[in-house]
Parts: C-alpha cells; sequence; structure tokens
C-alpha cells in the first residue's frame, strides 16, 4: 500500500517493510526494492521505525521516507525510460561519477527541485524542466 498520499500509510508501510527485512521473513517486490534502498542508508536504519517524526530541510534535516520514496521514483523512470532519454542521461552520469548511489543522488536533485517549485508556484510538475536539470548535471 505505498501509493497512498496518507503520509502515516507510506511510512507505516516503510517501516513494516524494513522490519520484515531485519526478521528474514519474504518480502514482496516492492518491500524488496525498498529495503535495498534503506540497505544502502545506514543513517536511516533507526529513523526508518520512527514514523510520527517531523523532518525540517529549512533546518538541515532530510526526511528519510522521502528521500527513500526520491530513489523508487527515480528506478522506476529508469526502468520505463520515461521521461524518454533518463536511461542515457543516467548512463552519462554513471560515467562520470562511476557510483550507482552517487549518481541516483545527483538525479533525485532534480526531481525534488521540480517537485518544490511545483509546490510552491501551485503549478503542475515541469517535466521539460526536469529533463534540462538532468541535462546539466556535471560531475
Amino acid at each position: 500500500m505505498l501509493y497512498t498520499q496518507d503520509r502515516s500509510e507510506q511510512r507505516k508501510f516503510l517501516s513494516a517493510a524494513w522490519q520484515k527485512f531485519l526478521n528474514k521473513q519474504v518480502l514482496d517486490p516492492l518491500e524488496d526494492q525498498l529495503t535495498k534502498v534503506i540497505e544502502v542508508h545506514p543513517e536511516y536504519h533507526t529513523l526508518i521505525q520512527n514514523i510520527e517524526s517531523d523532518y525540517f530541510p529549512e533546518q538541515g534535516e532530510v526526511n528519510p521516507f522521502l528521500h527513500i520514496n526520491l530513489h523508487l521514483s527515480l528506478r522506476e523512470q529508469l526502468s520505463i525510460n520515461q521521461p524518454h532519454g533518463i536511461q542515457e542521461i543516467y548512463k552519462k552520469i554513471l560515467g562520470k561519477t562511476r557510483d550507482t548511489h552517487k549518481t541516483e543522488h545527483l538525479m533525485m536533485d532534480c526531481i525534488a527541485e521540480m517537485i518544490f517549485s511545483a509546490q510552491k508556484n501551485n503549478t503542475p510538475m515541469d517535466h521539460q524542466a526536469y529533463v534540462e536539470c538532468l541535462k546539466s548535471i556535471t560531475y
């Protein structure tokens, strides 16, 4: 039940998936994807259990739930090559960074920028600006 607008439900799902992983229980495909992202973020291992916490970016805090979902969003985009050409952009950035995790983080900054801009301006997400942001990544 990850695909919901309910913040509490999303967090419960993430936390439950992580707990299943820790208990070595069988994971469904989405839980498996989630736990792979959580696994490479040891700084989130305990935070992911605290679903009631608030995070304030203006105070330098990273929201682990948002961060994990941004990874998943990017991976989904890459799996279907949408927006068109994102796989090629990913390969170019990866060729420079030689690090898949770092590459994802660089690209996720563009996703976050697109979302923030749409929310701030109360406009639809600008996918063209998103692609331009991705193309502008130089490392």
